[in-house]
């Protein structure tokens, strides 16, 4: 394994360590490109920087794409416009780059400039959020995240905190910020709250979208504490969302914890990849965190060593991910029959 290939998991992980957590998010074995190989030409698509997670994610892709391991990388910021990344996807056929890479703003939207690639006979990777087209055939495999199951282990670690506290179901008044709407983690980590809300019987107050960044979460968060008095769980979709919203919550007066019985706010989230978020869920000032693995350049790196190599890849490949939690009560939680281990932060 080429130490370039490792260079973002050592940083990441190194960070993470020094406020006392360790994460699961590590980059997996890649094959090193021959000497006799020629540089393959990858166009990446990168939706924006509205996160930490974004950027790490940046980071790992522009680590494996290196001179060094053979390649030659054209990256194009989207800066949250599907219409940029579009417009890089068309510049990417224009140049004949061998692949493109495409980490979408939202899921649909996307059938005319897949098929113009596809006619081009370029392969296009999707990777991090899906997309949603007619014909999948237009693009060859995706990498990233069950945004569902990070949501389901969520509500699942959720209703084992209320239960084992007896917490009745009527007393759990969440609020939700959401990530940015229509986006593929929206989209599930959403369903695995409202589908728990369902089946659990809470209630959940308010729903807004906090486009994934600390701004908007703080400025959610305070409108929620304006119109709601009981709000005791805010279940955040993103890290930076979460520290907007602990912000609020403190600049208002109230106490942030897990305490809810107690008048505390439970703060819940996603992701891991923030270092502040990483040590509010030390402090408990953040209840649980579900990982978001965002070291996907060792991944779409062997997916194109596969298709260098004349061979199919899987169409659908998914990142292993964990829950982070400061609540030492609860060691695992179950989906659909399968447990989950839960890392506790001390």
């Amino acid at each position: 394994m080429r130490k370039t290939a490792l260079t973002a998991s050592v940083l990441l992980l190194s960070a993470i360590l020094s406020v006392g957590c360790r994460s699961s998010a590590v980059s997996e074995p890649v094959k090193t490109n021959p000497p006799d190989r020629k540089t393959v030409t990858v166009g990446f698509s990168q939706l924006g920087a509205e996160s930490d997670w974004r950027k790490s994610n940046t980071e790992s892709m522009l680590e494996a794409f290196s001179a060094e391991n053979g390649y030659t990388m054209i990256y194009k910021n989207g800066q949250q416009k599907q219409s940029n990344q579009v417009t890089a996807l068309r510049m990417f056929i224009q140049q004949e780059v061998d692949y493109i890479v495409l980490a979408p703003e939202t899921e649909t939207g996307w059938d005319f400039v897949l098929r113009e690639a596809k006619d081009a006979d370029i392969p296009v990777i999707i990777v991090d959020r899906r997309v949603d087209v007619s014909d999948e055939s237009l693009y060859c495999c995706w990498v990233g995240s069950d945004f569902e199951l990070e949501g389901r282990k969520m509500a699942s670690w959720l209703n084992q905190f209320v239960t084992k506290k007896g917490i009745s179901a009527s007393d759990v008044h969440i609020a939700h910020i959401q990530g940015t709407l229509g986006s593929t983690a929206q989209l599930g980590r959403t369903k695995g709250l409202e589908d728990a809300v369902r089946e659990f019987g809470w209630d959940l107050v308010a729903s807004e979208s906090g486009d994934f960044t600390e701004v908007r979460g703080r400025e959610v968060m305070a409108s929620f504490l304006r119109e709601h008095e009981d709000i005791n769980v805010v279940y955040c979709e993103n890290d930076n969302e979460a520290i907007g919203a602990i912000d609020a919550i403190e600049a208002a007066g109230r106490r942030v914890g897990s305490d809810i019985a107690k008048g505390e706010i439970m703060v819940v989230s996603f992701d891991g990849i923030n270092a502040q978020a990483m040590s509010y869920l030390k402090e408990g000032k953040i209840s649980c965190i579900a990982e978001c693995n965002p070291l996907h350049g060792p991944r779409v790196q062997a997916l194109i060593e596969t298709l260098e190599d004349g061979r199919t890849p899987s169409k659908y490949n998914y990142v292993s991910e964990t829950l982070f939690s400061s609540v030492p009560e609860i060691k695992s939680v179950a989906v659909d029959g399968i447990a989950y281990d839960v890392e506790i932060v001390e």
